[in-house]
């Protein structure tokens, strides 16, 4: 094999090698986000996800800190374990 073949040959079996390094850690890649829930009680004022009771339309809409009826998406298992000052956080609407 003269050397112009065998540079090509290396730069064949480094590109295959990436290629098939890059392949194995995508779906790695892709499962590493966490699970998610939703959780009530926990957002600021305009800093919901979603959901912040009658006369609101969505994300961002909540009116007041730690309102009961408004979520904020959480890794899950941290919801009710999220401390603020009006108690802790739930995985249904809070009444107060």
């Amino acid at each position: 094999m003269n050397n112009t073949a065998l540079a090509r040959a290396a730069s064949l079996a480094l590109a295959a090698g990436i290629t098939a390094g890059l392949a194995a850690t995508a779906p790695a890649t892709a499962q590493a986000k966490p699970a998610m829930e939703k959780c009530y009680g926990i957002a600021k004022a305009g800093k919901n996800d979603c959901a912040a009771g009658p006369g609101t339309s969505c994300s961002g809409t909540s009116t007041r800190d730690y309102q009961g009826d408004a979520w904020k998406l959480v890794p899950k298992g941290t919801c009710e374990k999220t401390a603020t000052p009006k108690g802790n956080g739930s995985l249904k609407p809070i009444k107060r």
